[in-house]
């Protein structure tokens, strides 16, 4: 049997459509830049929606954030921005929507 490494055709069977995008042409996936750094923090007390928005919303008025996402059921918060972030900044902003920053996760 010998290996051939000729490219392979994308089959018709996948999640994608005929015309090869994905989703029906819907955009779900937000792409950053290359240089872009995205840290996951551990924030004690985010109980609800409401808290999320909370600890976002400081959060993203930190310079150079262009992205944030709270979970509340898993106490965790992902920052993407254009430059790797002061933890004292982060802790501070976290203060201020009334939470508590463990740290990073690991």
């Amino acid at each position: 049997m010998t290996a051939e490494t000729e490219p392979t055709t994308q089959s018709t069977g996948s999640c994608c459509s005929p015309s090869g995008s994905c989703h029906g042409g819907a955009t779900d996936v937000q792409i950053e830049p290359t240089d872009s750094v995205t840290t996951v923090y551990e924030v004690k007390g985010m109980t609800c929606g409401h808290c999320e928005g909370a600890v976002s919303e400081e959060i993203s008025a930190l310079g150079g954030v262009t992205s944030v996402e709270a979970v509340a059921t898993t106490g965790r918060v992902t920052v993407s921005s254009k430059a790797p972030l002061a933890e004292d900044a982060v802790r501070a902003a976290v203060d201020e929507a009334g939470y508590e920053l463990v740290g990073r996760a690991a």
